[in-house]
């Protein structure tokens, strides 16, 4: 499968997550949710809707899967980037305020994002 062609479904669907993530996160925080509580709850939706269309599109291929395995190595995944970027939220939030908060959620998440297209592509899809 073509390293093209994924990354090109992979920052296509990950838009479509991040959008999801982020306007979840934005409005809980919003109406007094704690930012990082609202952080994990928008994350928790983005990652529903991006595991599933992830292993059907993206990463689809012979040696790929969407089972209970490939399921449990992106929890796994999902945890460690989670508490990354909650903590990396938690902090700006805490030195600069919310809508800083707002603005700085995108760039985390690139950083994360690509550190996830790596363990997705090369573990999290492998059967």
């Amino acid at each position: 499968m073509s390293l093209t062609r994924q990354g090109r479904h992979y920052l296509l669907i990950g838009g479509v997550q991040w959008l999801l993530d982020w306007a979840v996160m934005v409005a809980l925080s919003h109406w007094g949710m704690p930012v990082e509580a609202a952080n994990v709850a928008g994350r928790i939706c983005g990652a529903l809707l991006g595991f599933w269309l992830n292993g059907r599109i993206t990463f689809a291929g012979e040696h790929t899967e969407v089972g209970r395995r490939q399921f449990f190595r992106f929890l796994l995944m999902w945890l460690l980037t989670t508490a990354i970027s909650t903590w990396s939220i938690g902090a700006i939030d805490d030195a600069v305020g919310l809508k800083w908060t707002w603005l700085a959620k995108p760039g985390v998440e690139i950083v994360l994002g690509g550190l996830g297209f790596l363990l997705s592509r090369h573990w999290v899809y492998r059967r």
